[in-house]
């Protein structure tokens, strides 16, 4: 599974880059601040919602610890996504929240 450290996703974001961040975490989770411009799909809709996503996009995946991102990625992956899972989630995230 690929994985990336958080401060290197704020890094890319700060220089903006355009990244496309998946937030796997329950919308609750979600309203207490999340990554800007994150797609909120909860890991339990992921399924019957994953055809939101585009095949030919990457997505860094990302929740509150970093387990729920880590089933994603392995599902997605299992389905011809290209995903990578955010190390540490949220709680290792000291970057701008909306």
């Amino acid at each position: 599974m690929k994985s990336i450290l958080s401060d290197e996703v704020n890094r890319r974001l700060s220089e903006g880059e355009s990244l496309n961040i998946l937030d796997v975490r329950e919308a609750a989770e979600v309203r207490n601040g999340k990554i800007p411009n994150s797609l909120n799909i909860p890991l339990g809709l992921l399924e019957f919602r994953m055809n939101e996503l585009e095949k030919n996009k990457d997505y860094i995946v990302v929740c509150q610890s970093g387990g729920r991102s880590s089933q994603a990625v392995k599902f997605l992956s299992y389905h011809g996504y290209n995903v990578t899972n955010m190390e540490g989630g949220m709680f290792a995230w000291a970057g701008k929240v909306d």
